[in-house]
């Protein structure tokens, strides 16, 4: 039996990078601006966001991207449980003390499930 990966498989990574990328593109479309890609706070046990983009109005809007195949198990947007919003909320916390005063901001969703985007504006709140 062959336990070498197909050349033409994807990692988990390289999937997650894909969706991230294709979440990107849509949101430009619409456009937003990147201000960041893979914000990640200092040290173990901190959180991590996405991308930072912003909204033409000027909010300042932090996006988790997931990617699931299927909805089993409740998709993709369940897999965002309490633990990992609160390690984004502090990521973008630590990201905005830069700021001198800080901007309306939001945070929203991107899944890709399936081939197929969903964005979710303002999916959950501090």
């Amino acid at each position: 039996m062959n336990t070498f990966r197909a050349t033409t498989d994807k990692t988990t990574k390289q999937l997650g990078d894909a969706a991230e990328d294709m979440a990107l593109l849509h949101l430009q479309g619409q456009g937003y601006r990147l201000l960041v890609r893979n914000y990640r706070t200092p040290g173990r046990g901190g959180g991590e966001i996405d991308l930072i983009v912003r909204d033409p109005d000027g909010t300042v809007v932090f996006v988790e991207v997931r990617r699931r195949q299927s909805a089993r198990q409740g998709g993709a947007l369940a897999s965002i449980g309490a633990v990992k919003r609160q390690r984004i909320v502090y990521a973008a916390q630590h990201y905005l003390r830069a700021w001198g005063q800080w901007p309306p901001c939001r945070f929203d969703v991107v899944v890709v499930q399936a081939g197929e985007l969903q964005w979710l504006k303002a999916a959950f709140t501090t």
